[in-house]
Order: C-alpha cells, then sequence, then structure tokens
C-alpha cells in the first residue's frame, strides 16, 4: 500500500516527494468526479514506469489521503522509483 496526500486543481502535475511514510504529489486535474484520482493512478504509473492498469485507488476515493496498490514492484523498488522521481 502506497499512501499519498493529493492536492488537486494544481499549476501542473507532479511528484513532490517523501514527507515520512507519505508520498506528496500534485496535479492540475479537479477534485470531480474522480478525475484527480485517475490523474494521479496515472502520474504514479508514469513516475514507477508501470502499466496505469496496475496501479489501484484502495481507499480514500474523497479525501485528500489516499491509498494506492501497485502491482509488479516490492515495497522497496516502488519507494526507490519514487525517490528518484521526485528528485527531478
Amino acid at each position: 500500500m502506497l499512501h499519498v496526500r493529493v492536492r488537486p486543481g494544481a499549476s501542473r502535475s507532479e511528484v513532490l516527494g517523501w514527507e515520512g511514510e507519505t508520498l506528496r504529489v500534485r496535479v492540475t486535474s479537479p477534485p470531480e468526479d474522480g478525475r484527480a484520482n485517475r490523474a494521479v493512478a496515472a502520474l504514479l504509473a508514469a513516475a514507477l514506469g508501470v502499466p496505469p492498469s496496475s496501479v489501484e485507488l484502495v481507499r480514500g476515493g474523497a479525501a485528500r489521503d489516499k491509498f494506492f496498490r501497485v502491482r509488479g514492484l516490492a515495497p522497496d523498488g516502488l519507494k526507490a522509483r519514487l525517490r528518484k522521481e521526485s528528485s527531478r
């Protein structure tokens, strides 16, 4: 499980980095009709180099704090890839 704190409606979509065990991201999509959730899933898939179908929202559909499951990556590999992405 990946704990993500989302800021929807931002000027650009990006992975901001880790704050403890929480990954902070922002997306341009508004929090309406699940658009921000889909944008976060797409952003995570791109940052991790996995297909979008591998990223699944598990909890927090209407909240700023969300939990995603990423299939095909071990937790250590997942964190390492996201650290690399957020340092760009």
